[in-house]
């Protein structure tokens, strides 16, 4: 079974056992954190797409390490200016390990007929009553 998470403004295909590094998670490493904002499920007999998420799933996840990635050079230039500037930046990151895919089956809501009566539409704007009164002289 695979579930598509998102997490950190990104969307990860997941299953158990898989290790991946997200954004950085306030967690300290051997935590479980658990994600409920999950897109799709699959699995061999089809795949479930939320709208905009799966109700009743999760995943859950433990924490390995918390890291910073390679160093990214940001180097600008204004070419003819003699103006440069140099930059870097290192993203920190949690390493995941993926312990469990939950999906949890959750019954339809049924709606009544009942439920879903016609309310009374308003009068035109204009519209003059139909009734008369008769007045005695």
């Amino acid at each position: 079974m695979y579930a598509v998470i998102k997490t950190g403004g990104k969307q990860y295909k997941v299953s158990k056992g898989d290790v991946l590094r997200v954004e950085k998670l306030t967690a300290d490493a051997g935590e479980i954190v658990s994600f409920d904002q999950i897109l799709m499920l699959g699995d061999d007999q089809g795949t479930t797409v939320g709208t905009p998420h799966v109700t009743g799933a999760e995943v859950k996840a433990t924490v390995l390490e918390q890291i910073r990635d390679d160093k990214i050079i940001v180097f600008k230039k204004r070419r003819r200016k003699n103006s440069r500037r140099k930059n870097g930046h290192r993203q920190a990151l949690t390493v995941l390990r993926v312990t469990k895919v939950i999906a949890k089956p959750v019954k339809a809501e049924v709606t009544s007929k009942k439920a879903a009566k016609k309310t009374a539409s308003p009068k035109k704007r204009g519209a003059v009553d139909s009734t008369i009164t008769a007045s005695e002289d």
